[in-house]
């Protein structure tokens, strides 16, 4: 029978995988990765996520060695030989048609495209399917047609319009028959630059994200609500990195959340509530990259931002992309990002806040910092915060908030917990000392002065945007 080709990219599952099923229906499939980890790098990728990524596609090569379908793979340069490579390995397996599950980010969107040319100009078939979002952007649109430029109204669209169809779950393919083509021998691992996170911190491949979907929802889904914003407690599902990477989809996410929560997904238990509406915050940032492109090419959402004086210190962005700022909260949770390759999101808000108005720091060298670093990095959702956080972006908080690293400390960390953890310097001192610790409390442990004053700094931020909106 004819084979078809399944290109696997950020969808590293073979359970309700859109473009799998449809490739399986057809008869034999015949598996495909291509790398360019140097153009990766060049797109702000660090070590831990290529790390992740790579053990991903050893345990989907694993299972699809179960089934009995072959995963061919190459390294290329760039992803201009992507259409090339393609087309050859349709050759040579007999292929007549190409799947895969779309990605919308301008750089991917583009590569898919070439793709589909190359394909219909050698007279064969590539088709790009809708996987990773319930509506692929320009589907859910405003009353006047245009993207949603706030999330609220969006996600209140997202739950109006839903079908049952957008939550269906695509069936694994069963075990085809042996195919005339071998597997290819386990890539090898990235030329690392730094030492990766921790494998057994981030367990790769859909098992481990099942468990780890299982676990949140029994243990923490339903107090997500009371926890998600103590970073010293394990109150979210740490599945983002999982959902980056397509090692468990959102409707897998969904239907388990349907199954505890009594077939409601926008009303019911308020922590399952809460953490749909973060699922639905992943898929606005989607949206938004296709909708308004510049946010691709390093462009503020809003125009007149782009005016902004940001200073140019980079001593300051060193100390804070070591956690050295003098704010122990701030520290600690840049620490932790160095060190496991993941950042609790009240800390994501709370670093990129303070690098971007205590600091008056360009957020791009925030957001490609948090890239370089992040095992969840996503260009969408990682752009999306960070204009957020710097009140560039869409639905961005107001230029007038700015977060008191402090006051935040005692408010999600009362005891010290996270930050005795990852600021251990400070960790003999009484919990309330952790906060804001004296100068003679700094010198005896070695802990550095703050960087900037909390009043000086929101006020040096606040005569920037004042200023730059007159």
């Amino acid at each position: 029978m004819t084979p078809s080709l399944i290109w696997f990219r950020s969808d590293l599952r073979v359970h309700d995988n859109t473009a799998l099923a449809q490739a399986a229906r057809e008869g034999p499939a015949v598996a495909v990765f291509l790398r360019t980890p140097g153009q990766w790098r060049q797109h702000g990728h660090g070590d831990n996520k290529l790390d992740f990524w790579h053990r991903g596609v050893l345990a989907l090569r694993e299972t699809l060695q179960g089934l009995n379908i072959p995963l061919l793979h190459r390294d290329l340069e760039d992803d201009t030989e992507v259409p090339q490579t393609l087309l050859d390995i349709a050759r040579e397996v007999g292929a007549k048609r190409l799947h895969f599950n779309r990605e919308y980010p301008w750089n991917e969107a583009r590569r898919d495209a070439r793709v589909t040319r190359a394909f219909d100009e050698a007279g064969l078939t590539a088709i790009g399917h809708h996987d990773a979002v319930a509506y692929a952007p320009g589907e859910l649109l405003t009353g006047g047609g245009d993207y949603y430029k706030v999330f609220t109204p969006f996600a209140k669209a997202w739950h109006r319009q839903l079908s049952g169809e957008r939550l269906t779950l695509r069936d694994a393919p069963a075990p085809q028959q042996a195919f005339p083509v071998a597997t290819d021998p386990p890539p090898e691992a990235p030329a690392w630059q730094d030492a990766p996170a921790a494998a057994e911190e981030w367990p790769a491949g859909e098992e481990a994200a099942g468990d780890r979907l299982e676990r949140f929802l029994r243990f923490r889904g339903r107090h997500y609500v009371e926890q998600r914003d103590f970073p010293a407690v394990k109150g979210t599902s740490t599945l983002s990195p999982y959902l980056a990477l397509g090692m468990i989809s959102y409707r897998q996410c969904m239907q388990a959340v349907l199954a505890e929560n009594d077939g409601r997904l926008a009303e019911g238990d308020a922590g399952l509530v809460a953490w749909v509406n973060e699922l639905i915050w992943r898929e606005f940032y989607q949206h938004v990259a296709v909708g308004f492109p510049e946010v691709c090419r390093h462009h503020a959402f809003q125009p007149h931002t782009e005016a902004l004086p940001w200073r140019s210190d980079d001593e300051s962005l060193k100390a804070w992309q070591e956690g050295r700022t003098g704010y122990p909260l701030v520290d600690a949770a840049m620490r932790q990002l160095r060190h496991t390759g993941w950042m609790h999101n009240r800390l994501r808000m709370v670093t990129a806040m303070f690098l971007a108005k205590h600091l008056l720091i360009d957020w791009r060298r925030g957001e490609a910092f948090f890239m370089q670093h992040l095992v969840d990095g996503e260009f969408a959702a990682n752009n999306g915060g960070w204009q957020w956080a710097a009140s560039t972006g869409t639905d961005a908080v107001p230029y007038f908030r700015i977060f008191n690293p402090t006051t935040q400390s005692r408010r999600f960390d009362p005891d010290g917990r996270f930050i005795a953890h990852w600021v251990p310097e400070l960790a003999a001192l009484p919990a309330q000392a952790r906060h804001e610790p004296s100068a003679q409390q700094r010198k005896a442990a070695g802990y550095p002065a703050q960087l900037v004053e909390h009043r000086a700094a929101r006020a040096r931020a606040l005569d920037a945007f004042k200023n730059l909106s007159a």
